[in-house]
C-alpha cells in the first residue's frame, strides 16, 4: 500500500506550480534589478566599490520567498556575465531560529556548495565565503527570514551582525548584494545601522485590504485563475461578501489565500465535484488551523464576532 495518494498528487500538482502574477513583483523586480544593474556598472569600472542591496519585508504569508525565489531563477538561468567574465548567480540562504554570524558563514558556504569540514574561527569562515563565491561568480545572497538572526536583547551582538552585512556589501576583494528578507520587525534592526540602511532599498509586501479597488480586482482574478487550473467552477462564491470571508480566514495574507484555494479546490475535486462550494473552503481552514470541521468564517454568519484573528495569526506563526 503507497503512502503517497497519486489522485491528490494529480489534482494539486498545477495548482502547486501555478504562480499568479502579482502587480508587487513589479516593485520587487525593479529594486533588483537597480542592484544587480548598479553591481555590473561598478565592477565594469575595475575599482574597488561597494554593492547595494534589497530590504524585503512583509508578514509572514505574504509571499515573499516564492517573489524573491522567482527572480533569482531568472537571473541566475540567464547566466547574466560579469565584466570579469564569469556567469554571475544569487544564492539562497533561508535561516531559522538564532543563529551567530560564524553559523551562518557555514550556512553560506553549503549554499555554494562547500560544506565546512573541521574547525574554522569565524574570520576564516567568512574568508571562505568571499573565496568561493568570487570563484563562483557568486555576486548576491539572499538571507531568508533574516529576522532570525537578530536578538530582541542583545544590542552588541545585533550591532555586530548589522557591521558584518555592511562589510560584506563593502569588502573590496569581492563585495556581494545582499537580499534581506523577513517580518516587519527586520526593518527597525537594520535601520538602526544608518550606513547599511542607506544602502538598501526597501520593498514592502502589504497585506490584502479589499476596500482597495486594485486589491478586490486581483483577488478576484486570482480566484478564478486558479479555479481554471484546478477545473472547478468557483463562480457561486464570486460574491463581495465571500471574498471578504476568505480575506479574514487568511489573515489578510496574499501567501495564504493561495494556499487555501490549493486546499479548497483539491478537495473539491477529491470529492468528485466541479463546482466549489463553501463547505470546500471550510474544510480547507480546518486543515490550516487544525480546528473543528464546519466550524470557520465561511460558515459563520458573524464570523468577525466569532474569531479573533489575532488568534488565528498565532496559530499561523506556530505553523510556519
Amino acid at each position: 500500500m503507497s503512502f503517497i495518494n497519486s489522485r491528490m498528487v494529480e489534482i494539486s500538482r498545477p495548482l502547486k506550480s501555478a504562480f499568479f502574477p502579482f502587480s508587487r513583483a513589479q516593485d520587487l523586480n525593479k529594486a533588483l534589478s537597480w542592484c544587480v544593474t548598479d553591481y555590473a556598472t561598478k565592477a565594469s569600472i575595475g575599482q574597488p566599490f561597494e554593492a547595494r542591496g534589497v530590504l524585503v519585508i512583509g508578514k509572514s504569508r505574504q509571499g515573499k520567498s516564492r517573489e524573491i525565489q522567482r527572480f533569482q531563477d531568472k537571473f541566475n538561468n540567464r547566466s547574466e556575465v560579469m565584466p570579469n567574465g564569469r556567469p554571475a548567480r544569487i544564492v539562497h540562504c533561508i535561516l531559522s531560529g538564532k543563529v551567530t554570524w560564524k553559523d551562518l558563514g557555514v550556512k553560506v558556504l553549503g549554499a555554494l556548495g562547500y560544506p565546512l569540514k573541521g574547525r574554522h574561527t569565524q574570520a576564516e569562515i567568512w574568508d571562505l565565503v568571499v573565496k568561493y563565491a568570487e570563484m563562483q561568480g557568486a555576486v548576491g545572497i539572499h538571507f531568508d527570514e533574516c529576522q532570525h538572526v537578530f536578538a530582541e536583547e542583545g544590542e552588541r551582538t545585533n550591532q555586530q551582525i548589522l557591521d558584518s552585512f555592511k562589510t560584506l556589501l563593502k569588502d573590496s576583494r569581492w563585495p556581494l548584494m545582499l537580499i534581506l528578507s523577513g517580518i516587519p520587525s527586520l526593518a527597525t534592526h537594520v535601520a538602526k545601522e544608518e550606513q547599511l540602511f542607506r544602502l538598501l532599498r526597501t520593498v514592502s509586501f502589504e497585506e490584502l485590504d479589499l476596500t482597495r479597488p486594485s486589491d478586490f480586482e486581483e483577488m478576484m482574478q486570482l480566484t478564478f485563475s486558479y479555479a481554471k487550473k484546478a477545473d472547478v467552477d468557483f463562480g457561486p462564491l464570486a460574491t463581495e461578501d465571500f471574498l471578504k470571508r476568505l480575506a479574514f480566514a487568511c489573515c489578510h495574507r496574499w501567501g495564504l489565500v493561495i494556499e487555501m484555494l490549493i486546499d479548497a479546490y483539491t478537495h473539491c475535486r477529491m470529492l468528485g465535484e466541479s463546482v466549489c462550494s463553501v463547505d470546500h473552503f471550510s474544510h480547507a481552514f480546518a486543515e490550516i488551523y487544525s480546528t473543528p470541521m464546519g466550524y470557520s468564517p465561511f460558515t459563520m454568519p458573524n464570523y468577525r464576532d466569532s474569531f479573533d484573528p489575532g488568534k488565528l495569526a498565532e496559530i499561523l506563526e506556530r505553523t510556519r
